[in-house]
């Protein structure tokens, strides 16, 4: 077997921040869980330490979507590409996982009874300087007088088969 050639770059236009169009090129693309990234270059000079000037390549790496055209007639397909891994079939049967932990959202109180909701990690209403507990702690602190359990982010449905016993929210009866 023969060694594969090394990739040669292809063109690729770059817009530049005052809308100036340059042909650049184009080295790699990573896709990002947020989208993709190219790994591109463009022609530049630099001075030298002896004080002339010297061309120069500069690297850096662009969101194609505003910074990046192609250039007509190029084919892209060699280029190299680095893709995020496929999904488990775990995670495409289930969905994204939950982050883990609890928060302990402090209300105040009135008459020396402090208020307070426990609220799954990722709650929209959960305050987020505060830290995580464990579910443990979560349990311990849904189990005080005065702390109530979230319903919109489903703290109130996880939490309590564990406080009120499984029993309890089965149905069953051993009698």
């Amino acid at each position: 077997m023969y060694p594969e050639p090394e990739f040669e770059p292809v063109p690729i236009r770059v817009v530049l921040p005052d809308g100036q169009e340059i042909v650049g090129r184009l080295h790699a693309r990573r896709q990002l869980p947020e989208g993709w990234v190219y790994l591109v270059s463009i022609p530049v000079y630099q001075n030298t330490t002896d004080g002339y000037v010297e061309p120069a390549e500069y690297r850096m790496w662009l969101r194609p979507q505003g910074h990046l055209r192609p250039v007509e007639g190029t084919s892209y397909d060699s280029v190299p590409t680095e893709r995020l891994a496929p999904p488990s079939l775990v995670e495409q049967t289930l969905g994204p996982r939950r982050p883990s932990g609890w928060v302990l959202e402090k209300l105040g109180g009135r008459h020396g009874r402090s208020q307070a909701v426990v609220h799954a990690a990722d709650c929209v209403e959960a305050p987020t300087d505060t830290p995580r507990m464990s579910l443990d702690q979560a349990l311990d602190a849904a189990g005080r007088p005065g702390v109530r359990l979230c319903s919109i982010c489903g703290a109130a449905q996880e939490l309590d088969p564990a406080l009120q016993g499984f029993d309890a929210v089965s149905g069953s009866d051993d009698r």
